[in-house]
């Protein structure tokens, strides 16, 4: 069993010894501690809340409604959601607050209380660091029976979808008349809901469902990863369908496939929407620094500027927000569009791709073909509790100070012949390994070097 207590929310897998996973216990203590932080922050009486499909989603969504409104909060349950749809809600809403009940692209076992600021944006470090001392500190004192929240449900899927057909780049004429034919893999969670909804919403009417019941039984690994997507590549291939989706329980990932079953790279989701972006609006880009060159490559062609970030999305909208960016996101399929939101949304990803190639009138193997061919390579490995990583990265960063060395975010290390980032994950307890060249066996060899460096030092 295990649990992660970030800056950001808690997540772990459900059952266990308290404190060791994702209790009943725990979920009660956090959401609590959250709700008496808001008592002081927050400017109304309510939070909104939403869920993924995953099957222990109806048990923790039970305990959070439960403990915020112990707490006196109101809440409003939107019941299977996405992540991109609580973020807005919660503006829309003037709600104090939201929490997003998924655990992302993580297996079954796992969930997560997801937290948001009142501007829909996820918490601070420093606003996470002092939800974490809340919990720990204890203390509450609870309001009485008078006092107590109420729960009520709403349905706010109309209003996410309405707020995309009101971009002025999102064009639903040019998607109507293109006539494609699109399969969706929604990997049995909220996004079989989702998506669909929103491809009507757009013209398609040609769609083919795979994954599309929200059971939370995930048919796969539910990270939009190519060896996840074999069954969507096949679909795609068979039905002759012009397009694949694939996104993530919680719909703040975006995957494609295209028409000839290959993937047009989840590295590249982003590219193309900011490619499309960039050549109707002024402005810059951001991008973590784990995210492909491909960006770069773009902005400069459009005679814009690109900023990196470092990792997650907290830091990529502080930066977006500095930089004052039209587009941005992660090389994770995450997109994030400031004219709707700040926040990586699918959706929104979804809207924005097939205008670009609805409006270019070629086929997305086609289109994926004018972007810059890098090679991403992403590894993991797992970590030991008596780890020192610190001390691993400091060893690294000597060994190859030759090179151009960026420490903002774990260690990236800037060479001739590409890139290597390595830095400990927020979410799971391992070392990330990311290499970008223009040769898959170059940054596969990046990699292998890098991995064996680090067994060497942790010898």
């Amino acid at each position: 069993m295990a649990i992660l207590k970030t800056i950001s929310g808690i997540r772990g897998t459900i059952g266990g010894k308290e404190d060791e996973g994702l209790t009943p216990f725990d979920i009660v203590k956090f959401a609590i501690a959250y709700a008496f932080w808001l008592k002081k922050t927050g400017k109304t009486n309510s939070i909104v809340i939403g869920r993924d499909a995953r099957i222990s989603g109806e048990m923790v969504n039970n305990l959070v409604v439960g403990a915020l409104m112990g707490a006196g909060y109101d809440v409003v349950d939107l019941g299977l959601s996405t992540t991109p749809t609580v973020e807005m809600a919660v503006v829309d809403l003037r709600a104090s607050g939201g929490i997003i009940l998924t655990a992302s692209h993580n297996p079954k076992q796992w969930n997560a209380l997801k937290l948001l600021n009142e501007k829909g944006e996820f918490i601070s470090a420093d606003d996470g660091q002092t939800i974490l001392d809340i919990a720990e500190e204890g203390g509450f004192d609870f309001p009485e029976v008078d006092d107590i929240g109420t729960h009520s449900f709403m349905n706010y899927k109309e209003q996410h979808i309405e707020h995309i057909l009101k971009l002025p780049l999102v064009d639903k004429d040019a998607i109507s008349k293109a006539k494609f034919r699109i399969v969706v893999d929604a990997v049995n969670s909220s996004g079989g809901i989702y998506v669909p909804m929103l491809l009507k919403a757009l013209g398609v009417t040609d769609i083919i469902e795979l994954n599309c019941e929200p059971t939370g039984l995930f048919a796969h690994n539910p990270e939009p990863l190519a060896e996840n997507l074999t069954s969507l590549s096949n679909s795609v291939v068979r039905e002759e369908a012009s397009l694949g989706i694939s996104v993530d329980p919680d719909v703040d990932r975006l995957a494609l496939v295209n028409e000839d079953g290959d993937m047009f790279g989840e590295e590249y989701t982003l590219v193309a929407v900011a490619d499309y972006i960039l050549q109707n609006k002024k402005g810059s880009a951001v991008s973590n620094l784990s995210s492909s060159m491909a960006l770069r490559d773009v902005c400069e062609k459009h005679q814009s500027t690109y900023h990196p970030s470092a990792v997650g999305e907290v830091n990529v909208v502080a930066k977006m927000k500095e930089v004052n960016a039209v587009i941005g996101g992660e090389g994770n399929g995450g997109i994030i569009y400031p004219e709707l939101h700040y926040g990586r949304d699918a959706l929104v990803g979804i809207a924005l791709f097939l205008s670009h190639l609805a409006k270019t009138g070629k086929s997305s193997s086609f289109l994926r073909s004018t972007y810059p061919n890098y090679e991403m390579i992403k590894d993991k490995i797992p970590l030991d509790a008596q780890t020192d990583v610190d001390g691993i990265l400091a060893k690294l960063e000597n060994k190859y100070s030759n090179f151009e060395i960026n420490t903002v975010d774990g260690l990236k290390i800037i060479m001739p012949e590409g890139w290597v980032m390595i830095r400990k994950s927020n979410t799971e307890p391992i070392v990330r390994v990311y290499a970008e060249s223009d040769s898959n066996t170059v940054a596969e060899n990046i990699v292998k070097q890098i991995k064996e460096d680090i067994k060497s030092f942790e010898g």
